[in-house]
């Protein structure tokens, strides 16, 4: 895993600007205005973009701290996403946009830049469960109203079906999923008598 850097990343207008200079040279101007920001909440993407007006591009500056390289293809990225809206009324990573990422020398979808930690780790982690039919989903959140389950009653609040909450207190790593997978299945196999 490599280390943070410490070379400050680019301010918002050093990236309107590269903005401009890639507008210019792949899009012959053709993306309207568009609004870049850094959103420091980005833990799993490098980039999205907003479909609205003007379009708005984000960056997460946690990734980019780590790799300054990436930066300016991932802005490319997104300003293709912003072209194929503007232009054809797409979003996505459809065939306009492929076309027009390998004519921008991009030579793939994805960045492999990994995840980096939330500024706040959320702590608190809720298990809602129905105690009917065993279904289980995790939340960071308690719900502002009593919930019932949607797979048990699927067209409307059910009272016969709630959900019970449970507060997970402890988190403890076990490993990778690798090495734990073997060992499940190991211990939910029939023994030999």
């Amino acid at each position: 895993m490599r280390a943070e850097m410490s070379a400050p990343l680019p301010t918002e207008a050093d990236l309107q600007m590269l903005f401009a200079r890639l507008n210019l040279a792949h899009f012959d101007g053709e993306i309207g205005a568009c609004s870049i920001a850094y959103n420091e909440r980005f833990s799993n993407c490098a980039g999205r973009t907003t479909y609205r007006v003007p379009a708005l591009i984000e960056l997460s500056p946690k990734h980019f701290r780590r790799y300054p390289e990436a930066l300016e293809e991932t802005l490319l990225h997104e300003m293709i996403h912003v072209w194929c809206y503007q232009r054809f009324g797409e979003t996505g990573h459809g065939t306009h946009f492929r076309r027009k990422m390998k004519r921008c020398g991009i030579t793939s979808i994805h960045h492999d830049l990994g995840t980096v930690r939330p500024l706040q780790e959320a702590s608190t982690r809720y298990i809602f469960r129905c105690e009917h039919c065993g279904m289980e989903a995790l939340r960071r959140r308690l719900p502002s109203r009593s919930m019932t389950c949607g797979r048990c009653n699927p067209r409307r609040h059910d009272p016969r079906f709630p959900l019970t909450v449970y507060e997970v207190v402890e988190m403890r790593i076990l490993g990778d999923v690798g090495a734990i997978a073997p060992k499940r299945a190991a211990s939910r196999s029939p023994r030999a008598t």
